[in-house]
């Protein structure tokens, strides 16, 4: 399988519709939706309504999705959907004010949804474990897809969505709402032309307190209004293992990618938006841990990572702090990169600063918002001119495998004590020793008796772009998917 960057995904997809009278498994409602592969569809009417189903009714689906498309007067919501049924009310009743006083029904099987003909797209909110698979279903039933980030919870899913796209000509729209954020467009545009130079590092830093999620005697009992096996879906149905089922699934392996996955996604898109390219990177060293409290979280509160994109190329460098911290420019969560002739800084989801190197700022850039993305999206649905869509599935798999790659590295790792006198823990690597010193300093701070304290020695991963596998490494291969339960499997080919 070649490495398909987002240019190769554009020309290619009206190409790959001619594969829709391939010979496919049929689904049903019993296990997977009904396979409905649709040949190329003509634009839409300017007052023909798109009905919209709202798959995730947590906070991002409750708070942004719901709100979205009830501003947009080009689409209705006509399911909302959630395993927890305790969420369905409230869903009801705004997706109701926003729609004018039609009234969407509730389901807790997204399936359901994927066999009703009615629905022509949907919008996907759901736990990270359940984005590459129901956006797979929803294609695979004829449906166009939002889907929030990270695409994917492991490498390989998020290929698989890809595929998906190309093969059944959906507009898929990834959930990095910054990529329709007028702002961040001309800034980019700044960056390109040149203004500040060559790029010589782009950072993603995710500087976010994350309090303990405590830490249980025993299982506990998942609330009586959820159908936990629709919950877990993909992922093991293991028994629940701390305090608070909904959200708190971000800092556990199964269904979460921790922090770098949550909030981190956003940050690291936009640095690779940053270095202006389609290439995944080279290699990549992870460190990290979860450090200031031990509760039932597994993933790592605290993380830094550097990836190489070869020769002559800038560095992307990550950084996930879950302890209180001091900013790196001028927020928490922000992109700093570092230039020739300057900095360029997005300390906020809408806007950008460019400075020169002694601090003066050069030009600022402010506005859009997040209806700006879903807006994008209803517009492709209705023109199908895929050149137009801010985030199709492409770039947030490139984005995601950053992600993916470091976490790899990390978990795979040796354990090992701190030390304070040791600078090279990325070798001659001079950023990522940089960022790993400010990092000892940062716990220390917070008070972790840091000479006791270990931590994961992440170890070099080599990447093979073209097949998308780790270079003499079985262990890491191993991490790009998963054991999938049945009838809730993500396909190994599309």
């Amino acid at each position: 399988m070649g490495q398909i960057n987002r240019r190769a995904f554009l020309k290619s997809t009206s190409g790959l519709l001619a594969l829709a009278a391939m010979d496919m498994t049929n689904f049903n409602c019993a296990s997977s939706p009904q396979m409905v592969y649709v040949p190329s569809r003509p634009p839409r009417g300017a007052n023909e309504k798109v009905n919209v189903a709202v798959i995730g009714l947590g906070g991002r689906g409750f708070g942004s999705h719901i709100s979205a498309y009830g501003k947009q007067s080009n689409s209705q919501i006509v399911y909302v959907c959630d395993p927890d049924s305790a969420f369905a009310q409230k869903s009801i009743d705004k997706s109701r004010n926003s729609n004018g006083g039609t009234e969407p029904q509730f389901v807790q099987d997204m399936r359901r949804i994927f066999d009703d003909k009615s629905v022509d797209a949907v919008s996907i909110a759901t736990c990270n474990h359940w984005h590459s698979l129901a956006a797979i279903w929803a294609m695979q039933a004829g449906k166009d897809v939002y889907v929030e980030k990270p695409l994917s919870h492991n490498l390989s899913e998020g290929r698989r969505v890809v595929q998906a796209a190309q093969r059944t000509g959906a507009v898929v729209q990834c959930g990095t709402q910054m990529r329709s954020n007028a702002a961040l467009i001309e800034s980019m545009a700044y960056l390109r032309s040149g203004a500040l130079g060559k790029v010589l590092v782009s950072r993603a830093l995710c500087y976010k307190s994350r309090p303990s999620i405590g830490k249980v005697s025993g299982p506990q009992q998942p609330p009586s209004t959820c159908d936990y096996n629709l919950w877990c879906g993909p992922s093991p149905m293991a028994p629940l293992m701390r305090s608070k089922l909904h959200y708190d699934w971000h800092w556990v392996w199964d269904q979460g990618n921790g922090d770098i996955g949550n909030q981190g996604i956003h940050e690291i898109d936009i640095a690779r938006w940053a270095l202006g390219t389609d290439a995944a990177p080279k290699s990549c060293l992870c460190v990290g841990g979860r450090f200031g409290y031990v509760d039932d979280g597994q993933t790592y509160n605290t993380q830094v990572a550097s990836f190489d994109y070869g020769t002559g190329q800038p560095k992307l460098v990550i950084e996930v702090r879950g302890l209180e911290t001091k900013p790196f420019h001028s927020r928490g969560v922000e992109n700093v990169v570092h230039c020739e002739k300057g900095i360029w800084v997005s300390p906020t989801y809408t806007s950008a600063v460019a400075y020169d190197p002694d601090g003066h700022v050069l030009k600022q850039f402010n506005g859009g918002g997040d209806a700006n993305h879903f807006g994008n999206f209803l517009e492709v649905v209705r023109s199908r001119k895929m050149a137009d869509l801010h985030a199709p599935a492409i770039e947030g798999h490139l984005s995601c495998v950053p992600l993916h790659m470091a976490n790899i590295s990390n978990r795979f790792g040796q354990s090992m004590a701190f030390s304070t006198s040791r600078s090279d823990y990325f070798g001659s690597d001079a950023e990522g020793n940089e960022a790993m010193s400010r990092m000892v300093k940062h716990l220390a701070d917070n008070k972790v008796p840091v000479e006791s304290t270990f931590f994961m020695m992440g170890k070099r991963l080599n990447f093979n772009a073209e097949t998308e596998t780790f270079r003499g490494d079985d262990q890491a291969n191993r991490m790009l998917t998963r054991e999938y339960r049945k009838p809730f499997v993500v396909p190994d080919k599309v």
